[in-house]
């Protein structure tokens, strides 16, 4: 204990200036609730899928749960079932060993149903391409509605990935299937 205080009173009070955040996507929550409402009637549900990433997606996407990004209080939340869920979201390269699995829920997320691949892996394959076990890009498996780049994409990207997606379904006839875009 008496060493850690010690610790402290050698190194001091910080001298930096607090940086500044940019909350500028905060003001636009109440319209992203209405969005929301109107596309759906309820709550946005998404399915994260790890198709054999490095995990720094992930951690960006649990990011958007903590009490800076907030997006429960928005209307989005996961879920972990694809039968209950609106929307995947897809992250790393599409493994051989996670195809099936990815295909499988696809076909139990009901229509309309969108795909998110987010991070560079899942968008292009990324560094991981050429290895024998992986199949490429998740567009080679899915057709993919909106993806995001990066590697990995910052949480604010990934809520603008996850809005834009939600634009898409707006402009959706009710019982089709997406495009790839």
């Amino acid at each position: 204990m008496w060493q850690l205080i010690k610790q402290i009173a050698r190194t001091g009070t910080p001298d930096r200036p607090v940086p500044e955040g940019d909350d500028a996507w905060r003001t636009e929550g109440h319209r992203l609730q209405q969005d929301i409402l109107d596309v759906l009637g309820r709550a946005l549900c998404i399915r994260e899928i790890d198709a054999g990433s490095c995990n720094g997606c992930e951690l960006e996407i649990h990011a958007l749960n903590n009490p800076y990004y907030n997006i429960e209080g928005l209307g989005i939340r996961f879920v972990a079932s694809p039968r209950h869920a609106d929307m995947l979201l897809v992250t790393g390269p599409l493994t051989l060993n996670m195809k099936e699995a990815v295909q499988r829920a696809y076909d139990a997320t009901p229509y309309p149903k969108l795909v998110v691949a987010v991070g560079e892996c899942a968008c292009t394959g990324g560094m991981f391409k050429e290895s024998y076990a992986v199949c490429g890009p998740l567009s080679t498996l899915l057709p993919v509605d909106i993806t995001v780049p990066g590697c990995p994409p910052p949480p604010i990207e990934i809520l603008r990935g996850i809005l834009a997606a939600l634009r898409v379904k707006r402009t959706m006839p009710a019982n089709s299937s997406p495009a790839v875009t």
